[in-house]
Formats: C-alpha cells, sequence, structure tokens
C-alpha cells in the first residue's frame, strides 16, 4: 500500500487564491444533483460543501502540479436519471472530466452505465465518476466499472453496523422496514431482512414496504400501520424531505422506539425533528463531527459555518473526495490522463480529518472507513446541524467496517 497522507487545512482556512487564479485552466468538477424540487437544500447544501473543500483544501494551498485550481460546477438534475444523463454529456462536452454525484442511487446506476460507454467509446475523452453518496451496492458489485469510486459505505456495510446494533438490543422483538421505491430503497429492505435474519432470527419483521420517492405529500397512512403493528424499532433509508415527512409523522402518531436511519440529518431535517428526535433518531454514517475527531476537522466545520451561516458540514466524505482527488492527480502528474488517475486513487490510504483510515478498495472501488452509529441530542453538542442547538453524536464505531467483504466485482481495465 502506498504511504498514507493527508491534505492540510491552512489553519485560517484562508480563500485568498486570486494570485494563484490564471496561472493554469481550472481543473473543473462537475456537481450533478438536484439544486431544484424537493430535494433541492440537500443537493444546494452538498455543492456547498464541494465547494468550500475545493477552496480551502487545495485552492488555498496552491492547487495541485503546476498552481492548477479546483473548480466545481453545478448542474441541476432535478432528481432524474434521464436529466442526468443530458446535464452528464452537458459537462463532458464542456470538457470537464471528473464526475460528482450522490443523492439517489437510481440516477447513480444511470450514469455508472452512461459514463462506461462512453469512456470505451471515447478514449480520447474519458471521465471518472466520483460517487460521494450514492450506495446502491450493485454499483461496487454486478455494476461496478473502473471509472465509477464510491467514497461512501454501501448500503450493506451501513445496514452490517445498524443491525449489530438492534441485535445487541434484546428488548427489540419486532421490526418495521419502510423505504423509497427505487434501488436504494430495495437495497435498504434487503439488506435488512438479511442481516436480522442472521444475527437474531427471533426478531420478527412487522412490516416491509416501499413508497414512492418525492410524491407523497402525507405520511400518516405509513405512519399508522407502523405503529399499529407494535414495532420496537424501524429501519428506512428515507433521505430528504422523505425522511423528514416519515419521520415527523411516525412520532406526531405516537411512535417512541427507535428509528435507524441512514440520512436524518442536516438540510432542515434536524432542526425540524429538534426535541421530538431525542432518544428516537439514529444515523449510520461515516465521519466523527460530535467529538470532532481532530481539531482540523474543528477549524474546517467553524469556517464553513462562517462561510454558510445556514449550512451544515453533513457529508464530510466530501472532504476526502476532493483530498483523495487531489492526491492521485499530484501522484499521476496529470489531470488530463484519468486513467491514470483512476490507478493512482485505487488501492489509496488516505488520513481524514474526521477520523480513521479511508482504503479505496482496488478491486471493487469501494472505500473503506469507519462507520458510526450517532444519536440525535443537544447533550455534548460542539456543533449543531440547522443552527438547531440539536446535532448528530457517535454512540458506536466499527473501524474499517466491512474491510474484508465479499464483492461480486468483475473489473475490466484499460
Amino acid at each position: 500500500m502506498r504511504k498514507s497522507f493527508k491534505l492540510g487545512v491552512s489553519a485560517a482556512l484562508a480563500l485568498a487564491i486570486s494570485a494563484a487564479a490564471g496561472l493554469a485552466e481550472n481543473i473543473k468538477i462537475a456537481f450533478i444533483d438536484p439544486l431544484s424540487g424537493p430535494f433541492a437544500s440537500t443537493g444546494t447544501n452538498g455543492l456547498h460543501q464541494f465547494e468550500f473543500a475545493a477552496e480551502t483544501m487545495v485552492n488555498a494551498n496552491g492547487g495541485v502540479l503546476d498552481g492548477q485550481m479546483f473548480e466545481v460546477v453545478g448542474f441541476d438534475n432535478k432528481i432524474s436519471p434521464k436529466e442526468s444523463l443530458i446535464q452528464l454529456q452537458v459537462a463532458i462536452d464542456q470538457g470537464i472530466r471528473f464526475i460528482a454525484q450522490g443523492n439517489s442511487s437510481g440516477v447513480a446506476n444511470a450514469l455508472t452505465e452512461a459514463i462506461d460507454k462512453h469512456n470505451r467509446r471515447n478514449p480520447d475523452d474519458r471521465v471518472l465518476f466520483l460517487n460521494y453518496a450514492a450506495v446502491d451496492p450493485a454499483l461496487t458489485n454486478d455494476k461496478c466499472n473502473f471509472w465509477h469510486f464510491r467514497f461512501d459505505a454501501n448500503a450493506d456495510i451501513k445496514m452490517d453496523a445498524i443491525t449489530d446494533s438492534i441485535a445487541a438490543n434484546e428488548e427489540i422483538k419486532k421490526v418495521y422496514v419502510i423505504g423509497q421505491d427505487y434501488s436504494f430503497g430495495k437495497a435498504v429492505a434487503s439488506a435488512a431482512v438479511r442481516f436480522l435474519g442472521e444475527k437474531r432470527p427471533d426478531i420478527e419483521i412487522v412490516g416491509n414496504e416501499l413508497h414512492p420517492i418525492g410524491k407523497v405529500k402525507d405520511f400518516t397512512p405509513y405512519s399508522r400501520k407502523i405503529v399499529a403493528s407494535d414495532a420496537d424499532a424501524i429501519i428506512t433509508g428515507n433521505w430528504g424531505a422523505d425522511m423528514l415527512g416519515l419521520g415527523k409523522s411516525i412520532v406526531e402518531n405516537g411512535y417512541t422506539g427507535p428509528i435507524y436511519t441512514y440520512y436524518a440529518a442536516g438540510s432542515g431535517i434536524t432542526a425540524a425533528f429538534g426535541e421530538t428526535g431525542k432518544g428516537t433518531i439514529r444515523l449510520v454514517g461515516e465521519g466523527q463531527v460530535n467529538p470532532p475527531a481532530s481539531d482540523s476537522a474543528a477549524d474546517y466545520y467553524t469556517a464553513f459555518k462562517e462561510k454558510y451561516p445556514d449550512g451544515n458540514v453533513d457529508q464530510s466524505r466530501i472532504t476526502n473526495v476532493i483530498g483523495m482527488l487531489a492526491q492521485a492527480i499530484n501522484e499521476a502528474g496529470t489531470a488530463d490522463d484519468v486513467v491514470a488517475v483512476a490507478y493512482a486513487l485505487e488501492g489509496m490510504e488516505y488520513e481524514s480529518m474526521w477520523g480513521g483510515t479511508v482504503l479505496m478498495r482496488e478491486k471493487d472501488h469501494q472505500a473503506i472507513q469507519n462507520v458510526h452509529i450517532h444519536e440525535h441530542t443537544d447533550e455534548d453538542i460542539a456543533f449543531d446541524y440547522d443552527n438547531s442547538g440539536f446535532g448528530i453524536k457517535v454512540v458506536k464505531t466499527v473501524e474499517m467496517a466491512a474491510a474484508e467483504s465479499e464483492t461480486t466485482c468483475n473489473m475490466r481495465r484499460p
């Protein structure tokens, strides 16, 4: 393995890069995610996190190679796979070679297939897919390809951690599984049933259903079924407006048990839950915000809030994307040859400011890292979300989760 390396963040997180600008053409990263519609707040906050990471971690430190700066360009995909493919082509036509996307595995599946086809047909015009949040396990299994790199733990890795927590609680006898009706929601449900069956076969799955993504305005019918099931715990992969709508409705209809989630934090969700989420909302994910994993992480979060007072660093893996891409470009000695950059990313070990090492596993391009179970709380919170006084705090850590897990990936390399 290559020696671990971490890009430094300047103490003041200076953003004055004008002196270096213009020395070389910027290296552009296309951010293809929802910037309008019901998931706009999630996408916009993600775009700000990418822009801030590029500015402070790379540009403020002189850029990469011969002083080239990172530039993040936003493309609104309206959470539509079809629109995402249009925006992908627009980005490619603009000469952008790095594509970042994360919201919706349905979109990610469309993008990875399109990018694979494009690269095979256009060997002189190839692009890389930097998947920062789409966690359908298929993307690094049967649908894996050389051009796709996932920086988030996949749905199975996260479910393994969730079900460990549930299995350890002998008071949980009944579990209700609910999610959005697309590839990710189905992957979450399948993993929940499988892992609970292996770890606690005595637990009864009292509900397992999917609902339309982004279209449910009133979750009351679903919530009433959940409460009537006498479930001791709920598992959901919902995100954005669907997470908020479902969670609030469940609590308002009288449920008081734990709700295990993937994305129940930030983007207004934490503030909306407030006191009602305390003792109820659990969140699985990478990155340690409370307590801060390092002084660099604390400084970074403070500086981000100064620039974006209404924003949150709720996807800390975005800094890993930027840091690892910069390191790969420097190691490859080029940003134009994406094959060389991809080979530099393979097997990379990167020390994250948010705690622990991130390993980009060579055989399937799945990031292996520490995964945490967090709880929604206002106690011992150094950094809150949504300026609400509430945030998430680590209560359990699985170190280098699923490092030895199997994969069905059979990757073709150029």
